[in-house]
This record gives structure tokens, C-alpha cells and sequence, in this order.
């Protein structure tokens, strides 16, 4: 899941479990030097995230019926992206705030978690810019 703050810098919530086997030494070996500047928080569980959230969170899904091009982001949102395989429980999907998707023309199922992520928080950063 990534988290948008007001002054725009992304940070990571990963909550347990998540779908991947998950650490900082593979996120700096796939993630290069960005590793060392990202800020990541880990969340035993969703219950945890919950308690200390703040914000709106908005869901991205291939089940949504709203377009990402048609919301409008505020600071302080939140985005969060499923595994790839399943997306999120449906407890979860529940407690958004709004569930978007990022069209795919030509009968496109979905796109990978990171090039969501990346399309996601380029349309909310260049609304609040």
C-alpha cells in the first residue's frame, strides 16, 4: 500500500501478512538506492493499520466502476493495491473510502502492482501539485 502526504512523499505501509514474502533486504535489492530513502512502516495486522490511519483510503481494483482519471485525490490519501492474484479481502474493499481502476483498452486484464502503484500516485501527485 502506498500512503500520499500532504507535502507529497510517498511513503510504504505493508500489513501482515501480505501476500509476498517481504523484507528490506529484497526491497534494497530490487528497489536500488531508494530503499534507504523510502519510508516504509510495517503493520502486524489490518486491524493495526486501522487504529492509525488517517485520511481517506482509496482502493485500486479491477472490480471498481470508477475510472482513477475521474477522482479527485486530496492530500493526506491514501492508495492501496492488492496482490495481484486476489486483490484484497472483501473486508478491506469494504472499508475504502472509494474503489478505482485504471482503464485498460484493448481487453487488457490488469497491470502488475508496481506500474499501478506508479500510474496512482503520478495522477494524485499531479492533481495536488
Amino acid at each position: 500500500m502506498i500512503r500520499l502526504a500532504a507535502c507529497f512523499d510517498a511513503g510504504i505501509d505493508v500489513i501482515e501478512p501480505c501476500g509476498f514474502p517481504f523484507s528490506v533486504k529484497a526491497l534494497r535489492r530490487s528497489a536500488m538506492d531508494y530503499a534507504d530513502i523510502a519510508d516504509i512502516t510495517r503493520h502486524a495486522s489490518w486491524e493495526a493499520f486501522q487504529a492509525q490511519r488517517t485520511g481517506r483510503l482509496i482502493l485500486m481494483t479491477t472490480k471498481a466502476a470508477s475510472p482513477l482519471w475521474d477522482f479527485n485525490f486530496r492530500a493526506g490519501d491514501t492508495i492501496m493495491l492488492g496482490r495481484e492474484s486476489a486483490g484484497v479481502p472483501g473486508e478491506v474493499a469494504q472499508a475504502c473510502d472509494a474503489r478505482l481502476l485504471i482503464p485498460m483498452p484493448g481487453g487488457g486484464r490488469s497491470l502488475n502492482v508496481a506500474v499501478s502503484a506508479g500510474i496512482a500516485i503520478g495522477e494524485a501527485t499531479r492533481q495536488l501539485r
